[in-house]
């Protein structure tokens, strides 16, 4: 039986677990790099053990520094948030090699989703449909040319190991591709350690729209709907909603049902999304499966009542997955705004700084998951995510209109953050009518 859960990571996430780890009586032991020394998860846990300098090669992603910290506290688990080293299949093995629960899928199931081509064949076998493209990486750029023929122009390149949105080019014509490969072979290289490479048809304006699912030790699967993430910037999420409103009964059964047929065949055990691509005529295609929680895993939980995490924590301690399919139910309607410290003003330039007045909005359907207070200063290590403001209505309308009044409400004195983007975004006549995709930022808003 877990009692105690060591949380390898920081920021929003880390103060996320630990409030449930709190409402399930379960001690909760926070890490730390110098760097975070004042931060509020730090202040909230039980205990809390620094683990290194502000680099985070030498603390958030030092497998041996998390360790230590593990067995110097006694910790039962390890709960690895999103990021840093949440899917990363040594720490997922070391971990039970030491006798630690890790709170996520087993590292063989972390391993073969972490390579896009590999999970990309394995989404083939299970009959779920995938976008046209090469079978696996490519051997060389050269490889690319007759594959490209083959499915037509536009292309995408794609790291096989890669993630928001590294390693990645999209390709018009045949005089660009060998450089387009080329460079994306070199860019993977040097973010992930991995040059390979994948090549795939490019969707001309599609939804980016996932499916949240969950899977306990005794063969229990369910899903918990979708949430459409096409508001995006350089293929980083921006804004989250629950449901999309672009799928109707049916096609939300076909795409719960394609991502349960994966989670299937992969035995897959813990919170996981699957992830697809949905054109305009309504067929999607399967992209990637996050063996981890999401960022956006609130507006799920806003809409179905399933607290995702907590669920994390009963699979993680061999229980039974305590709700049916039947059991799921989406009501009303969920937006979430990241709250990111950048500049939209100056090409979304991260920011640093001290909060000089920090004043979250309130009210009826509002949620704000933050690990900011005033005085707290945001350091220039770490990724630029302060929080989320979560909006729930009966429909999508109201919660348009409940989300400009609660951003309006939301001050972060002292540095520069995304709430005024995503104003424009709420009073875009294109986004109010639903009528988004992908790379609606560039065409509809930085474009006007």
């Amino acid at each position: 039986m877990i009692k105690s859960v060591l949380i390898a990571n920081r920021g929003e996430i880390a103060v996320r677990v630990i409030r449930a780890c709190a409402e399930a009586g379960i001690e909760s032991i926070a890490v730390y790099s110098t760097a975070d020394e004042d931060s509020m998860h730090v202040q909230i846990a039980d205990r809390a053990i620094c683990i290194g300098p502000p680099t985070p090669s030498e603390s958030y992603l030092s497998i041996p520094s998390i360790i230590s910290a593990a067995e110097v506290s006694g910790a039962d688990a390890i709960h690895p948030g999103y990021g840093f080293l949440a899917e990363n299949a040594t720490l997922a093995e070391v971990c039970v090699n030491h006798g630690i629960v890790f709170v996520g899928p087993t590292a063989e199931t972390i391993e073969s989703f972490g390579n896009k081509s590999i999970a990309k064949n394995m989404a083939q076998n299970a009959g779920v449909p995938t976008v046209p493209g090469s079978e696996g990486a490519l051997d060389a750029p050269e490889d690319a040319a007759e594959i490209a023929d083959r499915i037509g122009f536009p292309v995408v390149v794609k790291a096989s190991a890669g993630g928001g949105g590294r390693g990645m080019r999209v390709v018009q014509s045949a005089k660009d591709l060998k450089d387009s490969v080329a460079a994306a072979m070199a860019e993977a290289k040097h973010a992930f350690g991995n040059g390979d490479v994948y090549l795939e048809k490019y969707l001309e304006e599609p939804r980016h729209v996932e499916i949240q699912i969950l899977g306990d030790t005794h063969g229990n699967r369910i899903h918990l709907g979708e949430r459409d993430c096409s508001i995006q910037r350089r293929h980083q999420k921006l804004l989250e909603e629950s449901p999309s409103p672009a799928l109707d009964d049916s096609l939300r059964l076909k795409m719960g049902e394609a991502a349960l047929k994966l989670a299937e065949a992969a035995n897959y055990v813990g919170a996981g999304t699957v992830e697809f691509l949905l054109d305009r005529t309504g067929e999607f295609y399967f992209i990637e499966l996050n063996a981890r929680v999401q960022v956006e895993h609130p507006v799920t939980e806003m809409v179905t009542g399933v607290d995702v995490v907590r669920q994390q924590l009963r699979i993680a301690d061999g229980e039974v997955l305590g709700i049916s399919q039947d059991d799921v139910r989406m009501n009303g309607h969920a937006i979430e705004f990241r709250i990111n410290a950048e500049d939209p003003d100056m090409d979304f330039m991260p920011e640093a700084g001290t909060i000089a007045m920090y004043s979250p909005p309130g009210g009826p359907g509002v949620r704000v998951d933050s690990h900011l207070y005033t005085g707290y200063t945001v350091p220039p290590n770490y990724d630029s995510l302060l929080g989320k403001l979560i909006v729930w209505a009966p429909n999508r309308e109201e919660a348009m209109n409940r989300g400009e009044r609660a951003l309006k409400e939301f001050v972060v004195g002292g540095i520069k953050t995304t709430i005024p983007f995503h104003l424009k975004v709420l009073n875009n006549a294109f986004f109010r009518k639903g009528d988004v995709y992908t790379n609606f930022i560039a065409r509809r808003l930085l474009s006007e």
